[in-house]
């Protein structure tokens, strides 16, 4: 498990302060509304949240258009990251590129730690780590795995493999394509492995992120079939300890509107 950090003690305290263990079955505008705030749903042009501070309240806006209700939870989490953490610090408008929550990522972002921080407040403050480890430690990973833990927590999918990466409880490696391009890759520690050189470039062309792209990231797959075999070799590098190419599986997460992949790599 990684180290805590200030985001997911300040969520931590946040929970503990209004007396609960989770707010999965609380509506986020009342949840909101007793941090002396307002939230808003509305369409908003040029981004997917944003927070305005009041000289004695703050508005959390979300953008209607956003078709998933777990995304706009994760969006609200983030701006009450920021309602907690950064009150009177000047903040962009939150895009859906600054929706990252592994650490190490802070130079994509447009506004860097502070991001990141929301981000990673959101995570515990919506998937609170004793309780996702009670859910998800000693199962097998797989696609199934992750839908039925987004479900229990009513977080989306991509958030809920970026928790489950947090909590080392199975090695698997992810890699974000934005555009056709790698924009980041991420592996849990023990995993033995080292992506090829694909940053910036298209994913190799025997990937299942590339029969996406090809596909118009329509969803290709369905449940029982979401973990495609591939080889090692198709997203890592060999080396003279390798004696052949192993199997390796790849699930992928598909984002139509914003044109993205979240590919997911694992090894049984």
């Amino acid at each position: 498990m990684k180290r805590s950090t200030n985001a997911h003690i300040q969520a931590q305290k946040l929970l503990a302060d209004c007396g609960l263990d989770e707010i999965t079955d609380f509506p986020m505008d009342l949840f909101v509304a007793g941090l002396d705030a307002m939230l808003i749903e509305e369409e908003l042009k040029h981004c997917d949240g944003k927070i305005i501070f009041g000289e004695t309240k703050a508005v959390i806006k979300v953008n209607s258009q956003i078709q998933f209700l777990e995304r706009k939870r994760f969006v609200a989490a983030h701006e009450i990251g920021h309602l907690i953490m950064h009150k009177g610090m000047k903040l962009p408008d939150d895009i859906f590129s600054n929706f990252n929550i592994i650490s190490g990522m802070e130079k994509i972002l447009k506004n860097g730690t502070q991001e990141l921080e929301a981000n990673e407040f959101a995570s515990e403050l919506l998937m609170p780590e004793k309780l996702f480890m009670k859910e998800a430690k000693g199962k097998k990973f797989s696609p199934l795995l992750i839908k039925q833990l987004a479900e229990r927590f009513k977080a989306s999918l991509t958030a809920t493999v970026l928790k489950y990466l947090q909590s080392d409880l199975h090695p698997i490696c992810i890699v974000f394509v934005e555009n056709g391009r790698v924009k980041y890759w991420k592996k849990s520690d023990r995993l033995n492995v080292w992506l090829g050189d694909y940053a910036r470039l298209a994913p190799p062309t025997d990937s299942v992120a590339m029969e996406y792209i090809q596909k118009d990231y329509a969803f290709v797959y369905t449940m029982e079939e979401k973990a495609q075999g591939i080889n090692k070799s198709t997203w890592f590098n060999l080396n003279e300890n390798d004696t052949e190419d192993t199997d390796f599986y790849e699930y992928c997460i598909p984002t139509k509107r914003y044109k993205t992949i979240l590919s997911i790599i694992w090894e049984d």
